[in-house]
Order: C-alpha cells, then sequence, then structure tokens
C-alpha cells in the first residue's frame, strides 16, 4: 500500500562517536568528462542507529527516511558484516561487561596507598 520508492545503499561506518547517530560513508563511481576514466567519489551520510550497535568499519545498509534532525536524513536498516576487533579492543569490552574484575583490579591499589600492603 504504501508506494514510496526509498534510495537504499551500503556503505562503511566511519564513525559512531555521536549518541543514535553514525556517519557511513558511501563510495560511488563517476565517469570523467574529459578523460572516461572512472573517478571514485565518497559521500558522508548521517544515519540513525537506534540501539548504538554500529562501531567504526562495520558495514551497513542505510535506507532513506524523514528528516531526523538538521543533517540526518538516512535510517541504519541492517550490519551486515561486522569489524573484527583487535585483541586490545575484545579485552576492553569484556572488561567493561564484568564490573567485578575492574573492582578486583582497582582494590591492591588503594591498599597500597594508605600504606597497608605488607611488603618483605
Amino acid at each position: 500500500m504504501n508506494n514510496i520508492k526509498r534510495k537504499k545503499f551500503v556503505g562503511k561506518v566511519v564513525s559512531n562517536s555521536m549518541n543514535k547517530t553514525a556517519v557511513v560513508s558511501i563510495e560511488w563511481r563517476q565517469r570523467h568528462l574529459l578523460y572516461g576514466k572512472q573517478v571514485k567519489r565518497i559521500t558522508k551520510a548521517y544515519a540513525h542507529d537506534e540501539n548504538n550497535q554500529c562501531h567504526a568499519g562495520d558495514l551497513v545498509a542505510i535506507t532513506e527516511t524523514r528528516p531526523l534532525s538538521k543533517t540526518k536524513r538516512w535510517r541504519i536498516v541492517e550490519i551486515l558484516q561486522r569489524q573484527a576487533l583487535s585483541s586490545e579492543e575484545a579485552n576492553q569490552l569484556t572488561q567493561g561487561d564484568a564490573p567485578e574484575a575492574q573492582a578486583a583490579n582497582t582494590e591492591p591499589e588503594q591498599e597500597s596507598l594508605n600504606g597497608n600492603t605488607n611488603e618483605k
């Protein structure tokens, strides 16, 4: 019943530092008028990410939507491919999920500052 044809693109997430917004880089090619060579062009689109699921480097599908803010006119439909995390990033995520591990790591530092450690 909805006859609206919305544009759909696939792009790579460049930044996700804003809340509920991701910057998606869409790469396309254009023929040079004089030389006829294919030239690579990049367009940045601000896309709405409701649950903050995207991370930098992810490949996502976006679709056109009504204006959500001054610059945001796109919505992330799905995450097609996740960017592989480095070992440091994976460790940060696992430590962030377990607050007990962080509390255990900070207790010895507090004891050493108070002078309550047993040094031999």
